[in-house]
């Protein structure tokens, strides 16, 4: 909804913008898939790690980028119209940037040692694992379509995720399974749940008012 008011303003440099904001969500996706396979498919995470880290500084510069050419926008315009495009632009591109983190933080599981590749419920993780993934394509393209019965589409879905994600997490809480068995897990549901939720924020953008941006972040944060 917030994003309808910006059409109003340059069609060239709003479209500049919100490609730059595909370009991030697929580097997200390309870091997401590596990380999980160096946890989930038993991919060396010494070979992959120099993409997943390249691939994050690359996310980083393009919203720094991003945060730059917008800030010069409302410079040159001086007009507090701008201010709302602003704000839910810079929102945006905080939101797939942090994806990337989640990204990164699903490497270093892997990175210290822990594989899952031959787990028993390896074929349920690869099914989060691939479920996110799409999502993450999905929203890249919703955004970038502005298609909004999309995005309400993938917010309910995502929404769902959320709540497979609390109750993975409170499973492995109650469970007398070994630590070695629950922590790399817990923090796997973490990871995939905040991933989840930033993506939501992306969609958000769709179909919220500015004030309520980043409310999948902030609405469940407190329950895992």
């Amino acid at each position: 909804m917030v994003l309808e008011f910006f059409r109003r303003g340059s069609e060239s440099r709003l479209e500049q913008i919100e490609s730059q904001i595909g370009s991030m969500l697929a580097d997200a996706r390309h870091s997401f898939d590596l990380a999980a396979s160096s946890l989930l498919a038993g991919a060396q995470p010494s070979v992959v790690g120099a993409d997943v880290h390249a691939t994050d500084k690359r996310i980083n510069a393009t919203e720094r980028e991003i945060r730059r050419e917008l800030v010069v926008h409302v410079s040159v315009h001086q007009t507090s119209a701008d201010v709302p495009m602003i704000l839910a632009y810079m929102a945006v591109a905080k939101d797939v940037e942090r994806i990337g983190d989640y990204a990164k933080n699903i490497y270093d599981i892997a990175f210290q040692g822990i594989d899952l590749s031959n787990a028993e419920d390896v074929e349920q993780l690869i099914s989060y694992r691939d479920r996110i993934s799409l999502l993450i394509s999905q929203t890249a393209q919703t955004f970038l379509d502005r298609a909004t019965d999309d995005a309400r589409e993938y917010i309910s879905e995502g929404d769902k995720l959320l709540d497979e994600f609390d109750k993975r997490i409170d499973d492995l809480a109650a469970s007398d399974a070994p630590s070695t068995f629950g922590v790399p897990r817990a923090l796997l549901f973490r990871y995939m749940k905040r991933i989840t939720a930033h993506l939501m924020n992306v969609l958000s953008a769709l179909t919220m008012p500015l004030d309520q941006l980043a409310y999948f972040d902030e609405a469940k944060e407190d329950r895992a």
